[in-house]
């Protein structure tokens, strides 16, 4: 399936990830046009942010083929991550509570200005650059539908001030500063109320008419398709089975006229050679929870590697 120039299509057919305990997930199949509103819904621990990271190019896949904007995965993982953007992703695309909502907009601007445009556009005067940079911020804030005026000291407001939905619309807004065709959020309704919940689907919804395809990670999905009346692209992941116990099959009796050998100690196991199954530091704003898919997703990377 092709893209239009703006939204990018999502293919995946018997699409899986596998990491050192088994499958993060595995199966699944999807299909959605340019402009989609995507949303993967399942329980905690059945991978749905591996999925989300693998479908943006930041996680190989082990099994299966998937396509976005008619670019192969794993074939062209880096082109993808290029058309791609992730939003709310604790460990990987978060907001640092100790920045004010101006400095994040700040620094996605200039990181935007270096690295996402042509050597020809930093030729350009200063003058046209800042105004390049501040008409990108104040599209993408509007199009988050995030007004810093609002806030409580406005643009100088605190992350760890804002309210969950707010922080939301913020990493929404830093990143569509860079315009991507696939906009992957995670964790869309953590802690959110009924009304918070609708006013971020709504959020989505809009980002998806204008023509941006969005992948959303949820615990329920939404009603009804996107603001075009669209049908909504539902993915569920599934729990994965538990580890199955070794077995523990009876040995052969020893008759009394067998001799039996006395047991030698056995030395202790050298701590090099213990194998690390995971790694239990907390997110970088302190939260020790909030994350669903925080134990497949670092089976998942200690297999693959952050790409």
């Amino acid at each position: 399936m092709d893209s239009t120039p703006h939204g990018a299509a999502v293919t995946a057919a018997g699409f899986g990830l596998k990491g050192p305990r088994g499958w993060a997930f595995r199966n699944i199949d999807l299909t959605a046009g340019p402009g989609s509103l995507i949303a993967v819904q399942g329980p905690s621990g059945s991978g749905r942010t591996c999925l989300l990271l693998a479908l943006t190019g930041r996680m190989k896949p082990a099994e299966g083929t998937a396509e976005v904007g008619g670019l192969p995965l794993p074939k062209k993982m880096a082109a993808v991550r290029a058309v791609s953007a992730l939003a709310h992703v604790p460990g990987v695309a978060e907001l640092d509570p100790a920045l004010t909502v101006g400095e994040h907009l700040r620094e996605r601007a200039l990181l935007q200005g270096r690295f996402g445009g042509s050597l020809r556009a930093l030729l350009r005067p200063r003058r046209e650059r800042r105004a390049e940079a501040r008409a990108l911020v104040d599209g993408a804030l509007e199009a988050a539908g995030l007004d810093p005026e609002s806030l409580p000291k406005g643009i100088r407001t605190s992350v760890r001030d804002l309210e969950r939905l707010e922080a939301l619309r913020l990493s929404v807004a830093l990143a569509l500063v860079g315009g991507p065709r696939l906009l992957a959020v995670d964790d869309t309704d953590l802690k959110l109320s009924d009304e918070e919940r609708a006013a971020a689907w709504a959020m989505l919804r809009g980002l998806a008419a204008a023509g941006t395809t969005v992948l959303a990670v949820c615990s329920e999905p939404p009603e009804g398709g996107n603001a075009l009346g669209e049908e909504l692209v539902l993915v569920r992941t599934e729990d994965r089975p538990a580890p199955a116990p070794e077995s523990t099959a009876p040995s052969t009796p020893v008759t009394p006229t067998d001799p039996v050998d006395p047991v030698e100690p056995v030395e202790p196991t050298d701590a090099a050679d213990t194998a690390v199954e995971g790694d239990s530091r907390p997110a970088a704003d302190g939260r020790a929870e909030g994350h669903d898919d925080e134990e497949g997703a670092v089976d998942a990377f200690a297999e693959t590697g952050r790409a």
